[in-house]
């Protein structure tokens, strides 16, 4: 009954059927189609792209070299068509056999239904090592002295307006997060606090007597307590600017433009400790023994809307004068010029009225609400990184100055808790959040994960690909269905399962 039960599953990940009450361990080779191979821990380049043999146009060529997806799932041509098709929409998740992915992290993902031309998410799952930059004393280090970190690393980057920034940032953020790292090695490994000053890096001229530039000392009787862990977040959120601006000069240099931008959801583990760093409306949740614990937050413009309001407020050139800093309930009317309306700027979360002036006929800031709210009338997202060509709408004004690449970072320390193998930490993009509730993640962890042995590997990609179909839905007349018959995600959806308990899952 059980091998019936698990073919079913299979067959509806391959094929876009209707999903049984229950999932069990699908045969994700008929899901991928993908031949045997190891994972890769190395950052890697995006895989060899179908469409280069002999007989295929320029322009085919060119179109099929325009989308790849993440190098675990070790697609075959035949399945990198497969994972591109709008109709079917089969769940692709990586090989059931050989080696799997750290901590034996389930993964699942699936194309959109129309939105875009291919699917715009991008995944990375790596194990990277950090070798020191220098001793803390300045002292050269020993050629044989193996003193290097090892992070554990899963990224989902959700691509709009093009998947060029998505499929960049995920070949490349977790070098510069290594980067970052290589002058904290010895010092996250010294348990005293970190020093104030590095020593200077030969080369580097000593500084001068500049006791003329110190000001009165009375406020600085105490030094201020860095942790261990702030420079880990410190080095992360560096990482993510360091980002950024690569996009930008890759447009310069090459004469190209990184293909529009991408929000960034990026789990980092590290001594112990998990660090969540979301820059978009991607989430991560924690489910430990029925508990739902929020690692990330979306960040929209309703979420940011004072902080936008602010930087229009304090630099109006910005706004171009086609837009006002001010937010009311609806557009303002001519006619409704001298009277008194509602309003509310960068500094109220309540509402007030003001009497409407000129200025105030112009195009809000921020507009709409929910998942239609947008900055400029543009883009529905605050953080995240590219769009350095993003204009408004039939203009020269940029959006840039007002989206953010910075992250916002939460820590959870793994050895403070006794975890159990039912114990996850989810990630997805907002093809999943759109539609599923916490709770319902929740609820489907529980059900998935206690059809299978607590040492099952394989449960964690089961629990993957069940959380994808239920957002996913099942084709029908008017289009992909949830259970309720409520419109399922037509967005592209990518979810990382990841264990935070169990044998062997972060030793």
């Amino acid at each position: 009954m059980l091998n019936r039960v698990r073919s079913a599953v299979a067959h509806l990940v391959s094929s876009g059927g209707s999903s049984p009450p229950r999932p069990k361990s699908p045969d994700l080779t008929n899901a991928t189609s993908a031949p045997l191979a190891a994972a890769p821990e190395t950052p890697k380049s995006p895989p060899a792209r179908p469409g280069s043999g002999s007989g295929a146009s320029a322009k085919t060529v060119e179109a099929r070299a325009s989308f790849s997806r993440p190098t675990f799932l070790q697609l075959s041509p035949g399945g990198l068509r497969r994972a591109d098709d709008h109709a079917g929409r089969a769940v692709q998740s990586p090989p059931d056999r050989g080696r799997r992915l750290p901590w034996s992290t389930g993964y699942a993902e699936v194309i959109n239904a129309g939105k875009s031309r291919h699917n715009e998410d991008q995944a990375c799952c790596e194990v990277v090592y950090v070798e020191g930059r220098r001793s803390v004393t300045g002292a050269p280090r020993e050629p044989n002295q193996d003193q290097g970190l090892c992070f554990y690393y899963w990224g989902l980057f959700d691509g709009h307006a093009g998947g060029g920034a998505a499929e960049m940032a995920s070949r490349l953020l977790h070098r510069h997060i290594r980067e970052q790292l290589k002058d904290l090695v010895e010092i996250l490994q010294d348990p005293s606090p970190p020093p104030l000053c590095l020593p200077c890096t030969s080369g580097t001229p000593d500084s001068s007597d500049s006791s003329h530039l110190i000001g009165p000392q009375s406020c600085w009787s105490s030094q201020k307590e860095v942790t261990h862990e702030s420079l880990v977040v410190g080095a992360i959120e560096n990482a993510f600017q360091l980002m950024d601006e690569q996009m930008a000069r890759e447009r310069e240099r090459r004469g190209h433009q990184v293909e529009g931008g991408c929000c960034a959801l990026v789990v980092v583990y590290l001594l112990g400790k998990v660090y969540v760093a979301n820059a978009g409306d991607s989430r991560a949740i924690i489910v430990r023994n029925g508990e739902i614990i929020p690692m990330s937050r979306e960040f929209t413009p309703e979420t940011e809307r004072q902080r936008l309001q602010l930087l229009g407020f304090l630099k109006p050139e910005l706004l171009g004068g086609e837009f006002t800093h001010l937010e009311f309930p609806r557009r303002v009317q001519p006619k409704e010029l001298g009277q008194k309306m509602l309003y509310r700027d960068q500094n109220m979360t309540g509402w007030a009225y003001k009497k409407i002036e000129l200025e105030d006929l112009r195009f809000p800031l921020v507009c709409g609400e929910g998942k239609k709210a947008r900055v400029m009338a543009t883009i529905g997202v605050t953080r995240g990184l590219g769009d350095h060509n993003l204009k408004v709408c039939s203009s020269t004004l940029p959006i840039k100055p007002f989206l953010s690449c910075f992250p916002e970072v939460r820590v959870y320390d793994l050895t403070q808790y006794e975890h159990c193998p039912d114990d996850v930490l989810v990630l997805g993009t907002d093809g999943l959040w759109d539609v599923t509730s916490d709770c319902e993640v929740a609820a489907t962890v529980d059900r998935v994960l206690s059809a299978y042995e607590p040492n099952d590997p394989s449960r964690y990609t089961a629990l993957a690909q069940a959380l994808v179909l239920g957002a996913r839905g099942t084709p029908r007349d008017r289009g992909w269905r949830l259970p309720n018959n409520k419109l399922g995600s037509g967005d592209d959806i990518s979810v990382f399962v990841i264990p935070l308990g169990g044998p062997g899952s972060y030793s």
